[in-house]
């Protein structure tokens, strides 16, 4: 085989990814939330943009001349002049709307407050000086469910204090609010619960021993070696189960969004369902009126460079963010069309929906879709939802039936024959798959026991009442 040098031409095709088209990709994905914060991100890196807060009564005003409506073609043949001209008109008149604006008062919401800052708090108003710093740091140290995975050995060698301080220190923090807090153990944690109980039987602290064995149901194996009656281990039973195995969990933590923005409104009007985008966190992006003369110098060509590579960046951004807007409403749009039935009837009428069926409804590919409703939420008149609730996976009915059903139907029924049960004598799980065939709806056994896990609820051997 001889080897050697030689030179070739060779035509291929590559799909390139510009950045412009990975920054639109990237836009699409964005929940409200993100995109308010990446647009925040994008004032601060490109001096052109600038926000534009609108009111309704400004938008009806303005004539349709704004950077969202300029025309974008390949060449970005804008009419900078002019729109900087049209600019310093909409910015007078939204001067005398903010002016208005600002004499009445700004709603605000205050932070939750978080594990560590609700403990902290409670222990700066306590006489507990001398292992007040210990305090801290437990306090410190804690996780999200409130527990304490350090000892005391470890505490006290790291304080540098006795092991009697730092049970002081371990004692205080557990004496507040909420009691649970700062236990290595949820024999611990339950154990500090109990005087919450009214009149708490004696016998709790000892049933707390064997939590293992009731978390399996094995209630018998209890009343033996407790020498009471099943029914009174089931009676003790319910009462730890009012105790909060994580109570830490109702705080916050640091940084944390405690509630849902949803991205798209779906709201039923007399009887016709309007699709609203929300987008009303994201800042409306203007062009910055002051670079106007670097447009018109003719002699600082870098300058001018410059400010045209901005404003193309800043156009196609304003682009991308308007053909967001635009996907997201063809997706809701198409959905409530599929799902028209659910959001007049409830979860029994969803449908089998896939992306692909959005899809091609919308003219665009699947990737698209899944984009446009990742990590996304939509507000109902049945309440709100992910995006992904309403591509619900589908399965036969049988093999007399050609029809089919959504998983969200079966673990209604589930959830519906499992309410219905004899309490002292609950469905076994293959039990539960004969009664939903004899509805039609044909699963296996394991399947029962993935969706009654799905839907928190126990084995049979613990619904069990006695």
């Amino acid at each position: 085989m001889r080897l050697g040098y030689g030179l070739s031409l060779e035509q291929t095709q590559k799909l390139i990814m510009t950045p412009e088209l990975r920054q639109a990709i990237t836009i699409l994905q964005l929940s409200a939330l993100e995109l308010s914060t990446y647009v925040e991100e994008q004032l601060l890196e490109n001096p052109l943009l600038e926000t534009q807060e609108e009111s309704l009564d400004v938008k009806e005003e303005t004539e349709p001349n704004s950077a969202e409506e300029s025309p974008t073609e390949d060449k970005w043949e804008v009419d900078w002049q002019d729109y900087f001209h049209d600019q310093e008109e909409n910015r007078l008149r939204q001067e005398r709307v903010v002016t208005e604006e600002k004499q009445r008062f700004d709603p605000f919401i205050a932070a939750a407050p978080t594990l560590q800052e609700h403990l902290l708090e409670q222990l700066h108003v306590q006489k507990i000086s001398a292992s007040l710093p210990v305090a801290e740091y437990i306090v410190g140290n804690l996780d999200d469910n409130g527990g304490l995975t350090l000892t005391l050995e470890d505490i006290a060698r790291e304080k540098h204090v006795t092991l009697e301080i730092a049970e002081e220190a371990l004692a205080a923090v557990q004496a507040l609010d909420p009691l649970g807090v700062g236990a290595r153990s949820l024999e611990e944690c339950l154990s500090l619960q109990l005087p919450l109980l009214p009149d708490c039987p004696p016998e709790l602290p000892e049933l707390l021993k064997y939590l293992e064995d009731l978390a399996a149901g094995r209630l018998q194996k209890i009343a033996h070696a407790m020498k009471l009656s099943i029914n009174r281990v089931q009676e003790l039973a319910d009462l730890i189960r009012k105790l909060n195995p994580k109570p830490g969990l109702r705080f916050s933590g640091p940084g944390d969004v405690r509630y849902v923005v949803p991205d798209v409104v779906i709201e039923e009007i007399g009887g016709e369902f309007i699709i609203l985008v929300n987008d009303i966190t994201v800042p409306r992006l203007g062009i910055n009126k002051a670079y106007r003369e670097a447009l018109s110098n003719e002699g600082e060509t870098d300058i001018r460079k410059f400010v045209e590579q901005k404003l193309n960046a800043a156009a196609w951004l304003i682009r991308s963010i308007e053909q967001r807007r635009l996907t997201l409403y063809k997706v809701a749009n198409a959905i409530v069309k599929w799902q028209t039935d659910f959001l007049h009837y409830g979860i029994r009428h969803l449908k089998p929906l896939t992306l692909r069926d959005i899809a091609e409804e919308i003219g665009v590919h699947e990737s698209t879709v899944s984009r446009a409703t990742s990590h996304k939420y939509v507000q109902t008149p049945r309440g709100i939802f992910e995006f992904k609730f309403f591509f619900a996976n589908s399965m036969g009915r049988g093999h007399n039936s050609d029809s089919s059903i959504t998983t969200e139907e079966i673990k209604v029924a589930l959830r519906e024959t499992i309410s219905a049960e004899n309490p002292k004598s609950p469905y076994s799980d293959q039990k539960l798959a004969d009664l939903l065939k004899t509805k039609n709806m044909v699963i296996s056994r394991r399947t029962v026991a993935k969706y009654r896990d799905e839907l928190g609820i126990p084995a049979a051997t613990v619904r069990k009442r006695y």
